[in-house]
C-alpha cells in the first residue's frame, strides 16, 4: 500500500538500480538527525551546492514509537516541509535509517515492529514494488553510478534490523576516569554478537567485489571513532575489524564512510596494517545539536556543533581524482575541508 503524506505527492523515483549503473555523480551531500517538528533550513542550504545526491543517514524523523500510525504521521510532517520538497525537486534522495526512524531509541533486532516500520520507510522513500530491498529482510542496498570508465558505488547499510542488544550498565551511572561523562554502553568482547547479521555480511562481501573506483558506505552510527561509551561500531569491535578485514580480503579500493547519529560533525580516520586510511565523515545535525562532543582519538577535523550537512566532491577530470570532504554550517560557512587523492585510499 502506498501512503499519501498530507497531500504531498512524492514524484521522484528512488529505485535502487543495484544492477543497472547510472550516470556518474561527483557531488554527494548528506546529513542526519532531523526532527519533524522543527524547520530544516539546512536542506535549502544543501540544495544551493547543487549536489547530485543527498543521502539521509538516519534519524530522518524521531519516531520513537510502537504505534505505526504515529510513525506514518511523523513521516507526513517531514514530507510536508517546503524545504524538504525543494531539496527533493533539486536532487535525488537516498536514505537509510538509524534508531529513531527505525522506531525506538538505541533499538536493534528485538524491536517488535521492524517489519511494519520497514514497509513504512520504503513507501515513504518510494522504493519500487519490485526492488530487492522489499524482497529481503532489512533495508540495506547499493547503487552504481558509471560513465566514461569511472564508477562510484554507494552502499547503504542497515545497522538496526539484525543488531544484537548493546551491553549496558543496567541503568546505573558508570564513570570512567578517561571520560568526563557517564558511559551508557561497553563493548561486546565475543564474536557471537553481531551488528550486521550474516546475510547482510554475505551481501556486503559480494558488493565489495564489484568493480568500483570509489565506494561510499553509509551507516547510521559512526564507524571510524574510538570507543566513547555511546552507540557506535566501537561497541562491536570484532564487527568493525571484520569489515576492515573484508576490505583487505576483497581488495576493494576507495572505501570511505559517511555516518550520523551524534548531533555534531567531524571527520575520523582509522589506520590498519595492510590497509589504506579509512575515512568516516560524520554529518549529524539537520535540526539536532548536542552540548558536547565525546573524546575521539581518531578525529582529524571538527567537531562542528551547529546544524550542518556534509558534502563529498570528486574531481573525476584528472588522472588521480581528488576526493574533497567538507562540512557546511547553518550560515553556509565551510567549517571543514579535507582532501585526499583517490590513490591514497586505494590498494597500490
Amino acid at each position: 500500500m502506498k501512503y499519501l503524506y498530507l497531500g504531498v505527492l512524492l514524484i521522484v523515483s528512488l529505485s535502487t538500480l543495484a544492477q543497472s549503473p547510472t550516470p556518474l555523480v561527483s557531488r554527494i551531500a548528506f546529513g542526519s538527525c532531523g526532527h519533524e517538528d522543527k524547520a530544516q533550513p539546512i536542506l535549502d542550504i544543501a540544495a544551493t551546492h547543487r549536489p547530485d545526491l543527498f543521502v539521509f543517514l538516519g534519524d530522518n524523523i524521531y519516531g520513537d514509537t510502537k504505534d505505526m500510525q504515529v510513525l506514518r504521521d511523523k513521516y507526513a510532517q517531514l514530507a510536508a516541509k517546503p524545504e524538504f520538497q525543494r531539496l527533493k525537486k533539486s536532487t535525488r534522495l537516498l536514505a537509510t535509517w538509524d534508531d529513531h526512524d527505525y522506531g525506538w531509541n538505541d533499538s536493534g533486532r528485538h524491536y517488535p515492529f521492524k517489519q511494519e516500520s520497514k514497509a513504512i520507510f520504503l513507501d515513504f522513500w518510494e522504493e519500487p514494488a519490485d526492488s530487492p530491498r522489499r524482497q529481503h529482510e532489512g533495508i540495506y542496498t547499493s547503487y552504481l553510478f558509471d560513465v566514461q570508465g569511472r564508477r562510484l558505488q554507494v552502499i547503504l547499510l542497515d545497522n538496526r534490523t539484525f543488531r544484537d542488544d548493546l551491553r549496558t550498565y543496567r541503568g546505573e551511572l558508570h564513570w570512567d576516569d578517561r571520560y568526563f561523562y557517564p558511559l551508557d554502553y561497553y563493548p561486546h568482547e565475543t564474536t557471537d554478537s553481531t551488528l550486521l547479521g550474516e546475510t547482510q555480511w554475505q551481501w556486503l562481501e559480494a558488493e565489495l567485489r564489484k568493480p568500483a573506483d570509489l565506494r561510499i558506505i553509509g551507516t547510521g552510527t559512526q564507524f571510524g571513532i574510538s570507543f566513547n561509551g555511546y552507540e557506535a561500531w566501537a561497541n562491536f569491535p570484532h564487527e568493525r575489524q571484520r569489515l576492515l578485514q573484508l576490505i583487505k580480503k576483497t581488495r576493494a579500493g576507495g572505501v570511505m564512510f559517511i555516518s550520523g547519529d551524534v548531533h555534531y560533525g567531524e571527520i575520523s580516520v582509522l589506520r590498519e596494517d595492510g590497509l589504506y586510511p579509512i575515512y568516516d565523515v560524520t554529518a549529524s545535525g539537520i535540526t539536532s545539536t548536542w552540548h558536547f562532543a565525546t573524546p575521539n582519538d581518531n578525529r582529524i577535523e571538527g567537531p562542528i556543533m551547529e546544524n550542518h550537512f556534509g558534502l563529498i566532491s570528486v574531481d573525476w577530470g584528472i588522472p588521480d581524482p581528488i576526493i574533497k570532504m567538507e562540512i557546511f554550517d547553518i550560515r553556509n560557512n565551510q567549517r571543514v575541508e579535507h582532501s585526499v587523492p583517490l590513490s591514497m585510499i586505494s590498494f597500490r
